[in-house]
């Protein structure tokens, strides 16, 4: 009984000695993808906030277009109809 008990306690120490050694592993690995400001995810947080930046101003500037564009699509239905009002006058009359 205290053999498999000793081999239990040594098993679950081996067990959390890997565990302790495989995160140390991966934290390691981690700190070179993102934990100094050199790394590559600052690089990329750099980049997509400079993105940010320079395309914050696309906003506004759509939605005056958008009222621009809005204005001369009513101006040119308005001239379809003007159009199709003439040749409607121009077919009566040569009838």
């Amino acid at each position: 009984m205290i053999l498999l008990t000793t081999l239990s306690c040594l098993a679950a120490v081996l067990l959390l000695v890997v565990v302790a050694v495989n995160l140390v592993r991966i934290a390691g690995v981690l700190e070179g993808i993102g934990g100094s400001p050199t790394s590559w995810l600052a690089k990329l947080r750099l980049g997509l906030r400079a993105i940010e930046t320079e395309t914050a101003q696309i906003a506004p500037q759509v939605t005056t277009l958008n009222s621009g564009l809005g204005a001369v699509d009513n101006g040119l239905r308005q001239v379809e109809r003007d159009l199709a009002a003439s040749v409607a006058a121009l077919r009566g009359g040569q009838s």
